[in-house]
């Protein structure tokens, strides 16, 4: 497995992320680091099990990582995406989409990001406008449009014919 390349940027990265692990009450252990490369490794959500298949032969055990990255989601690290009862997670922290709408393809189960910046700016206006007329303080939205993608529409299609 090849790792996360080995820059400043990188370096810096996890030097913060070292920081708010510890902050939180965690030591940043080497289990830690392999399962966060993971995410910045990964061009898609990950499930505990798809980063457990990744590190097993490093002999971590599912439990660990299952347990990390719980630990992870609770300070804000990663973010859990729930879908049809299976839990993926990806990057909270240093994302380079932080506001941005899920599609899951109802076929394939992909779930991909929508994060055009049209899109996002409308949902900002939507977001200020619940907070005002609900007196309320929104932190974080779970947006998941569901349908098929379009590797699974034109498959679709094929078959139609």
């Amino acid at each position: 497995m090849e790792g996360v390349k080995n820059n400043t940027l990188t370096k810096d990265k996890f030097s913060l992320i070292r920081k708010l692990v510890e902050k939180n009450g965690y030591k940043f252990t080497k289990q830690r680091k392999l399962i966060l490369e993971q995410f910045f490794l990964a061009d898609r959500h990950l499930s505990v099990e798809e980063i457990y298949q990744r590190l097993k032969k490093t002999s971590m055990g599912l439990a660990t990582v299952y347990r990390n990255v719980k630990i992870f989601s609770s300070i804000g690290i990663v973010k859990e995406i729930v879908v049809d009862g299976v839990s993926y997670y990806e990057l909270k922290i240093y994302s380079k989409k932080p506001l941005h709408i899920h599609f899951q393809c109802v076929k394939c189960n992909d779930i991909i990001d929508i994060d055009e910046r049209k899109v996002a700016l409308e949902y900002l206006k939507v977001n200020k406008a619940i907070e005002d007329m609900n007196d309320l303080d929104i932190y974080d939205v779970n947006i998941m449009l569901i349908g098929l993608c379009k590797r699974c529409r034109e498959v679709n299609e094929c078959q139609d014919r």
